[in-house]
């Protein structure tokens, strides 16, 4: 794979800084995410997530949200995925040496990876969580995502104690080399969330899978957790 620097979008940086404890929102390298092999070699692992905890209130007060039903920064801590009985630990991953976007490493192949330089879940556009689909020792966390229909429920817990919950609009596939960037990732827009692993023909190599599988998801409500 090549390695470049991953670009940082110029709309990014008129908008100004972004909330305290973010990093600048950025397009990972190879668009291609996850894209060239990082789920079959294994990558990285970024800051590591702590318990859940208010950051006011004692856990009293229900997180900042706009007109548009957005809810303030906090990040994810936990993910649950009925339909497909994931529960697993959620932890931020940013951007591996290469460029491309870091994911949790394959010893930990039961924990998600939410790309920090993206949006949280609930905010304004698009949050990516990313997990491997198996290991050498077999299915890891989203073996079956692939299985996901439009209407099912994911929860993502937050820090700030709220659980905010998407409902899949649908699942699809690409070869990575054609990633759609432009709906995968952003911070403008209403909110959303994609989950994203590996799949179709096993090529090794520093590719891996063939394709990537991604689930769209739109934000539904929120709650206390």
């Amino acid at each position: 794979m090549a390695t470049t620097p991953a670009p940082q979008p110029a709309a990014a940086a008129a908008r100004g800084p972004r909330p305290p404890g973010r990093r600048p929102w950025s397009v990972p390298l190879a668009v291609v995410l996850v894209l060239a092999g990082v789920f079959a070699t294994g990558a990285g692992l970024g800051r590591t997530a702590g318990p859940l905890d208010w950051a006011a209130g004692g856990g009293q007060e229900r997180p900042a949200r706009s007109e548009s039903g957005a809810l303030s920064a906090s990040r994810p801590v936990r993910l649950s995925v009925p339909a497909i009985e994931v529960s697993a630990a959620v932890a931020p991953v940013g951007q591996a040496r290469d460029g491309s976007i870091a994911v949790p490493p394959l010893e930990r192949a039961d924990e998600t990876g939410w790309y920090d330089r993206g949006p949280t879940p609930g905010e304004p556009g698009p949050s990516v969580i990313v997990g491997h689909v198996d290991t050498k020792r077999g299915p890891a966390v989203f073996h079956d995502l692939h299985k996901l229909r439009p209407g099912d429920t994911v929860d993502v817990t937050r820090a700030d104690g709220s659980v905010v919950v998407f409902k899949v609009d649908s699942v699809e596939h690409f070869p990575k080399e054609r990633l759609p960037a432009e709906r995968v990732y952003g911070d403008e827009g209403p909110p959303g969330l994609r989950l994203i692993t590996c799949g179709g023909d096993w090529l090794g190599g520093r590719t891996g899978y063939a394709d990537n599988i991604i689930a769209f998801a739109t934000l539904l409500s929120s709650r206390p957790a």
